[in-house]
């Protein structure tokens, strides 16, 4: 199995829908930004609803940490642009939704499901370099949270702030973190 820590986003340039406009969005789009990557198995759905309008609702938040959202399926920007029309909960998401109907991004996170020709539930937290610093990916039918998501942002932020202190379980954002140290080995 491949590791994506600190793995460099590939050039790439899809098209992409948002705000009810089509858009072309790049590798370097995503520099100089935190960015979360969300893959999502496919339009037209019932869990992926769910999880994008849950992104949608902690749009603000995302925004406030300096970090853009970007949901994936491999369906075409027309196909985005038809579900957000036919769905209230999809006409109301603001950040851009990224049409990969050849697979190239899904296959790059490793999130393909070659034999459903969808991507797995993926979900990246990319450094404003361009450098994947959290992910995981879920099984078709597991919704995320968006919470935890924004959590991770929060976290991968201050340990890029503050490399020498860690975020333990649980952390939010203002709560004691940890200077690892001789001192500590074995009274955690």
């Amino acid at each position: 199995m491949l590791n994506l820590i600190d793995a460099v986003l590939p050039e790439f340039r899809v098209d992409a829908y948002q705000n009810g406009e089509f858009i072309s969005v790049s590798n370097t789009d995503m520099l100089g930004k935190w960015s979360v990557v969300v893959f999502y198995p496919a339009d037209f759905s019932f869990v992926c609803p769910t999880e994008l309008g849950a992104l949608q609702d902690l749009y603000g938040e995302f925004m406030n940490n300096n970090c853009e959202v970007y949901s994936v399926s491999c369906d075409s920007h027309f196909v985005h642009k038809a579900w957000a029309d036919a769905t209230d909960t999809i006409g109301k998401i603001r950040y851009p939704m990224l049409a990969d109907p050849t697979g190239g991004l899904a296959r790059f996170f490793g999130v393909m499901d070659e034999s459903a020709g969808q991507a797995y539930r993926g979900s990246f937290v990319i450094s404003p370099e361009g450098k994947i610093k959290a992910y995981e990916i879920h099984d078709m039918g597991i919704g995320r949270n968006a919470e935890e998501l924004l959590r991770k942002v929060e976290a991968a932020q201050f340990v890029a702030e503050h490399g020498d202190k860690v975020c333990p379980a649980n952390w939010q954002p203002g709560e004691d973190t940890i200077e690892p140290s001789l001192d500590l080995v074995g009274k955690i």
